[in-house]
């Protein structure tokens, strides 16, 4: 065979080639002309539900919650045996995490935290705001620990461990977002609302003086979104710096009856131009409670005074409170509620 008369079969086929391709263009363009049989329409691509912000939701009737068991129920309390996962090295306490026998993880810690945070959450729950269930566990072991470093001091060789927290990881198909995608308490979607208004309240009236946002991931924030199918939590994620003094670096404290008691009586200072005024001083102060007008004091009591001592003391009692602590801080908190009721 010649060398043109291969060139020229090569050339045939693939001019036979370009012809059927048009062929087929030309059938699928007139196959989407077509009219649509009657009752069919073209599948559409589904829009992603948008979450709604969350900040509070209505705890129901408060007088008949249960504080001992809070947020997570006296059934949701962590089961032992409890296997250790790995050590947490981050804020300021010995931390571990571990999963008990129902297969739920939890990050338990140690240290001046415990027994407020536990109280605390209990309460700002009864109140209406989102929180991570957390219980006071008095003693325990933690199966297969190793290497241990800042907890080394509070789980010994043998596992044993006294007087943590449990605070319950979040569950399946919950996306929390912490850090640099948490929250500010001056831009949210809530700023000027009751419901948010009333949150800054509690964390007075608990004396949460590290009341940290996303503007201090440096050191860490204290605020989270968690993300479920519905809807976005704003969450305080961190209440452990609570039932104390609130104040600077040297004079503030954590689970301190004494000097809770002692600050209660500059708790509320005064209403000026239909505005709250507070005594209170955390890691941010001036743009925290400048803007919390009467009418949502009225509003949270509404909802907080409600509550009666003896829920209050079983929380402080669920929280490893002696029987001294759970008399002075029960009287004190009901003092911090009759000043809120008494504005005007």
């Amino acid at each position: 065979m010649s060398f043109f008369q291969s060139k020229s079969r090569h050339l045939i086929a693939s001019a036979l080639l370009l012809v059927f391709a048009a062929i087929l263009l030309t059938i699928a363009t007139q196959a989407q002309n077509l009219p649509r049989p009657t009752g069919m329409t073209p599948k559409a691509t589904p829009t992603p539900k948008a979450r709604v912000p969350q900040v509070w939701r209505d705890p129901g009737q408060v007088e008949t919650l249960d504080l001992a068991g809070g947020p997570g129920g006296r059934e949701g309390a962590p089961l032992a045996p409890f296997t250790f996962l790995e050590e947490n090295l981050n804020g300021s306490n010995p931390k571990v995490k571990v999963k008990d026998a129902n297969g739920i993880e939890w990050s338990v810690k140690w240290g001046t935290e415990v027994n407020a945070e536990t109280v605390a959450i209990r309460l700002v729950w009864a109140a209406g705001y989102f929180v991570e269930p957390a219980y006071f566990v008095p003693s325990g072991k933690i199966d297969g620990v190793t290497g241990l470093t800042r907890a080394k001091s509070k789980v010994k060789e043998d596992g044993t461990f006294v007087e943590a927290r449990f605070e319950r990881q979040k569950d399946k198909g919950v996306k929390k977002l912490e850090e640099e995608q948490s929250w500010s308490w001056i831009e949210n979607p809530f700023v000027g609302t009751k419901e948010l208004n009333g949150l800054k309240v509690m964390v007075m009236l608990l004396a949460n003086w590290d009341n940290k946002d996303v503007r201090d991931v440096s050191r860490g924030s204290n605020t989270a979104i968690f993300q479920t199918r519905d809807d976005a939590q704003y969450t305080v994620t961190d209440w452990g710096a609570s039932m104390g003094k609130w104040g600077n670096f040297i004079s503030r404290e954590k689970w301190d009856c004494r000097g809770y008691q002692g600050q209660s009586r500059s708790f509320v200072k005064g209403v000026r131009n239909g505005i709250v005024e507070f005594g209170y001083a955390g890691q941010h102060s001036k743009d925290f409670a400048n803007d919390i007008k009467v009418a949502d004091v009225q509003w949270l009591v509404g909802i907080v005074g409600k509550l009666t001592d003896e829920q209050v003391k079983s929380a402080l009692e669920a929280s490893g409170a002696t029987a001294e602590d759970q008399a002075c801080f029960t009287k004190a908190i009901r003092g911090r509620i009759e000043q809120l009721r008494a504005v005007k």
